[in-house]
């Protein structure tokens, strides 16, 4: 399937779901937007939209098609660890322009996002209630996840909103843990244990707590053309500011112009040549064309190597050799 249009913050956007009918993003609405008004909200954050903000929107859209309401999802930008602190310090999974697209894929009807400001920050978890959740979004109902928290100082539980939408007319349903591996451990999948296998370069982990594999999005830009010299051209990309990848060769997919390749990829600062910014390196089995200015999708498969510093040119291309045939028996499985 084509990659989605991925939605400008400050605007109404319309996004192809995969059902065929407009997904929408309602961006900081005031008052209920007609065409989600009395909907069905899975509230929280939603990072990297992994195995278990799945069963909360499942459980969100199971719940609305029962009660004939669209259903969505209600969420907050920046996210909250990054206001308090003033600056960018949370590894995003799915940076804002992505979140639409991985949520529009669940089967919902639109995305509610918040803009989390010092007003929405010091609303009490009764005014977040009332103002956000009856006034502003108008729902009629609300799916959460066992530990969500709301509200100033976060003193809103899950208890206390069930009570409150006793009060107001409206059902709190509560998913539980979802478990991180098959037999039912106690750790649940979180986004901080994502984060976590993802900079130590573990990809299949953070595959596994997903439910797919982890991916990156963004438009191939001109490099220095170092990698034509050594015979493997690459595909360059800049990686949001906040990814912290450990830095490495990769087996990867790569899915561009509705096509998908096999593809190796170096994820570094380059270091036997100039030691420069992060910037993700794509070589793409098979292909051989211009890719500058298109956009593509990076998939992350397995862990080949550490990224190191070779002591000439010469050396690099004998392990590179190494890498692309060691990704290619990867992939092949």
């Amino acid at each position: 399937m084509a990659p989605l249009p991925i939605p400008l913050f400050g605007t109404m956007n319309l996004i192809d779901s995969a059902r065929n009918h407009p997904f929408i993003v309602a961006q900081d609405p005031r008052r209920p937007f007609s065409r989600l008004e009395h909907c069905v909200v899975a509230i929280g954050n939603f990072d990297g939209v992994h195995r278990g903000h799945a069963a909360v929107i499942g459980h969100a859209t199971r719940l609305a098609k029962s009660l004939n309401r669209p259903s969505a999802v209600l969420t907050f930008e920046p996210h909250p660890a990054d206001y308090f602190a003033g600056r960018s310090v949370l590894f995003r999974l799915t940076p804002e322009s992505e979140k639409g697209r991985a949520l529009a894929a669940l089967g919902l009807d639109g995305m509610i996002v918040l803009r989390f400001d010092a007003a929405l920050a010091e609303l009490s978890a009764e005014a977040f209630v009332s103002d956000v959740l009856i006034k502003r979004i108008g729902i009629a109902a609300a799916v959460i996840g066992y530990d969500f928290h709301f509200g100033k100082a976060r003193q809103g539980t899950p208890a206390f909103l069930v009570d409150t939408g006793e009060r107001y007319g409206f059902a709190v349903e509560v998913v539980e843990r979802v478990a991180a591996d098959a037999s039912g451990s106690l750790v649940a999948v979180s986004s901080t244990a994502i984060r976590k296998a993802l900079e130590a370069g573990d990809v299949k982990t953070a595959a596994d707590l997903l439910g797919r594999p982890w991916r990156v999005m963004g438009t191939i830009i001109a490099g220095e053309q170092l990698g034509r010299t050594l015979g493997f051209p690459t595909a360059n990309m800049r990686l949001d500011l906040s990814c912290r990848l450990a830095h490495g060769i990769y087996a990867v997919r790569a899915a561009v112009d509705g096509s998908l390749f096999d593809a190796v990829a170096s994820f570094g600062r380059r270091p036997t040549f100039d030691n420069g910014p992060p910037l993700l390196e794509i070589f793409l089995f098979g292909f051989a064309g211009d890719l500058y200015g298109k956009t593509m999708e990076v998939m992350f498969v397995d862990w080949i190597r550490s990224e190191i510093k070779f002591e000439k040119p010469a050396d690099l291309v004998v392990q590179m050799h190494k890498d692309a045939a060691m990704a290619q028996q990867v992939l092949s499985k």
